[in-house]
């Protein structure tokens, strides 16, 4: 079992795509080349978030025309700090991932490694799922332009660009930079949310773990043989005392996460707050059966997918360590000795406390954050609607 790679099973996709676009984990001596790689990327993302700054600051004050780049606005922000709170926590990134190869987290049976590959299978079919749709409405965006049938030249997105679409080659060139930078951004959402949330479906298998280890606790017989019934209180003992040890380490482990990834967590809350919003006006512009109302519609649609995610990640942790105090009393404890039902007593104090993963240490992510955030949408919506009927 000690071959087990746990890195590379949760985080394989992840590593493949980051470390292709060169914002995966540095190694120590780094070279040139890549640190330029790593670089140019990332000018890439946040130039495209300053165009479209400039491009709102230009037409502030026509709330049609804002909520246009606005969605892309808060989208590429969101972005552009989790790619900087990534490699800002690079070094509690390097811990978390030492602490998934550590001895305490590795599969002991056959059944320890399906419940790891069937945990890790759910985080990348959701996030899968994710990709797909991006990249679907990246198509959308960057294909409308080239057969829209109009006669005139424009770019994929409006946005300030500092060359014009009219003469070549500079259209080529600004059309080609948006093309670029959407579709490394997407995948860029891709790598870096899977890297969070794979860290802590990791942290829900461990937690199947050390239930089917508690499940494990075998009853103590009356009828065995002094010598055999100290046999099984030992090894019953024995395994109590692991499940506590590996229980306080994901506790060490989940609130690394959310020290490294809080926020990025609260960006992703308030940022899909402006995303809906502001597609939610749009959607009310444009026509029913355009291909801009049919990109803004999937567009909304991939940014929730993403968004529950999210949530049901951290809902997933949640729900599984409250289970575990239930776990406790379901084994069989009252057949053990009083040495094993004193540490009983004292594990479950402390597993009676379930794990919560929170967005700025404030704001838990579960279910119910995640309808929060539509609510919330809808009401920022409703005045901003209002508010524009009025100016009309």
């Amino acid at each position: 079992m000690a071959t087990f790679n746990s890195e590379d099973l949760f985080l394989n996709r992840a590593k493949f795509v980051m470390k292709f676009l060169g914002v995966w984990i540095p190694p120590v001596d780094e070279s040139l080349p890549r640190k330029f790689l790593k670089l140019f990327m990332l000018m890439l993302q946040y130039l495209f978030l300053i165009f479209q700054t400039i491009h709102i600051v230009q037409i502030w004050g026509d709330l049609a025309a804002v909520s246009q780049p606005s969605y892309l606005l808060f989208t590429q922000a969101c972005l552009c700090m989790k790619i900087t709170v990534f490699h800002v926590n690079v070094d509690k990134l390097r811990e978390l991932l030492k602490q998934m190869a550590s001895d305490t987290f590795m599969p002991q049976s056959i059944v320890h490694e399906k419940i790891l590959k069937a945990q890790a299978a759910r985080i990348k079919k959701y996030l899968l799922a994710f990709m797909i749709g991006s990249q679907g409405v990246c198509s959308m965006w960057y294909l409308h332009p080239l057969f829209e049938g109009t006669g005139v030249r424009k770019f994929p997105f409006d946005m300030w660009m500092p060359v014009s679409p009219e003469d070549s080659p500079q259209y080529e060139i600004g059309y080609a930079f948006q093309l670029l930078t959407i579709c490394m951004s997407a995948y860029m959402y891709f790598g870096v949310d899977s890297v969070a949330l794979s860290l802590v479906i990791f942290a829900c298998a461990q937690i199947e773990i050390i239930k089917d280890k508690l499940l494990s606790i075998a009853p103590v017989q009356y009828g065995l043989k002094e010598k055999e019934r100290k046999i099984m209180n030992e090894k019953n003992h024995k395994i109590l005392v692991e499940c506590i040890v590996q229980h306080q380490a994901v506790v060490t482990f989940t609130q690394l996460v959310e020290d490294t990834y809080h926020l990025y967590l609260l960006f992703q809350l308030t940022g899909d707050v402006g995303v809906t919003c502001m597609c939610a006006l749009r959607i009310l512009v444009e026509e029913v059966r355009s291909v801009p109302f049919a990109s803004i519609f999937l567009y909304v649609i991939v940014m929730l997918i993403q968004l529950f995610i999210c949530c049901w990640s951290g809902h997933e942790l949640t729900a599984n360590s409250e289970d575990l105090h239930t776990v406790l009393h379901k084994c069989s404890w009252y057949e053990q000795d009083l040495k094993f039902k004193r540490d009983l007593r004292f594990a479950m104090m402390r597993m009676n406390r379930p794990l919560v993963l929170r967005a700025g240490h404030y704001i838990s992510m579960s279910r119910q954050t995640f309808v929060a955030v539509l609510r919330m949408s809808y009401s920022y919506f409703a005045v901003l609607n209002q508010a524009n009927k009025k100016d009309q």
